[in-house]
């Protein structure tokens, strides 16, 4: 079932609904804050009642079947329920930089961005907005929206709130940051990571099933796994890429991100304040190889920081 047909039978009505009892006393993302969002109260994810947005344009830099050749529908969302210490969007993600807007509002930018010709639209760092982003596809529908959507998200999801994106998400974009839940808590803030990161990949691949291309090589449905290496083995790359491969298939697209460089906090961080080496980058894709995983992308190394 897609969204039009759960618009037409009244069930993405009722999702919105339930999804707005929940910002009552907040339980969105694992941290389950309990704050009244409906009151204005604000959370760890710093987001409030309506969507708050940092930008809304056209987007070519993702993996190639998101881009595509029209580029992707980006809609940054301020705010995120992790506080890495090496975010390069903290403004964003962090400081809670951006617009607030109304429902209303959030629909006309994605049916903006859908006459601009981009292949979907993509939301970055969503979890906390579910509930308005929700109501603004129900709202957008009417006025002839179509796109598939991408959840392009850390990965820190609680099933039971993917659960209300069942049939409404086209292509899942997480990240698998971390093997280890001590790295996990001291880098992302992110208590029990790893057991509810790999649960929620299994629930998002339950959904939309393993990436499909259309004839011209654009994403129509499926799951992307991200993985960052880290400095000094920090992102425990060899046990996550095999847990990808035993639990989510060998079919399963991996893009492997060799672009970290210390930002925000990091600089100050032990073990994180420096950029990842030759060594480090091509010691995931021998266990990439390694794990028999085969789909996806992996990224040449910059000698100053990052990816080229």
């Amino acid at each position: 079932m897609n969204y039009h047909a759960l618009f037409q039978s009244g069930e993405l009505h009722q999702r919105v609904r339930e999804a707005y009892k929940r910002l009552s006393s907040c339980n969105l993302c694992p941290h389950d804050c309990g704050v009244n969002r409906i009151k204005g109260e604000q959370g760890l994810c710093g987001a409030g009642l309506k969507p708050k947005i940092a930008s809304a344009n056209v987007h070519r830099g993702e993996e190639p079947p998101i881009s595509g050749t029209n580029g992707s529908g980006t809609i940054f969302l301020s705010g995120c329920s992790l506080k890495c210490v090496f975010c390069q969007n903290y403004p964003i993600s962090q400081l809670c930089n951006g617009e607030i807007i109304s429902t209303r509002t959030l629909a006309a930018r994605m049916l903006k961005l859908q006459r601009q010709g981009v292949h979907n639209i993509n939301f970055v760092t969503p979890t906390h907005y579910l509930p308005q982003i929700l109501a603004a596809l129900w709202l957008a529908i009417p006025q002839g929206f179509t796109l598939p959507i991408v959840w392009n998200t850390s990965g820190y999801e609680k099933v039971d709130a993917l659960q209300l994106l069942d049939g409404v998400v086209s292509i899942y974009l997480p990240d698998m940051k971390y093997s280890n839940d001590k790295h996990a808590r001291l880098i992302s803030a992110a208590p029990h990571y790893c057991v509810i990161n790999r649960a929620a990949v299994i629930e998002m691949l339950r959904q939309v099933g393993h990436l499909q291309l259309n004839e011209q090589e654009i994403a129509t449905v499926g799951i992307i796994i991200r993985h960052l290496v880290l400095p000094e083995g920090n992102s425990g790359s060899p046990e996550t890429l095999q847990w990808v491969a035993d639990n989510l298939g060998l079919e399963t697209y991996v893009a492997l991100m060799s672009q970290y460089f210390p930002a925000h906090n990091a600089t100050s961080t032990a073990g994180m304040n420096r950029p990842i080496n030759h060594e480090e980058y091509d010691a995931a894709v021998e266990a990439l190889d390694e794990a028999g995983l085969e789909n996806g992308w992996v990224q040449e190394l910059d000698e100053e920081r990052g990816a080229v």
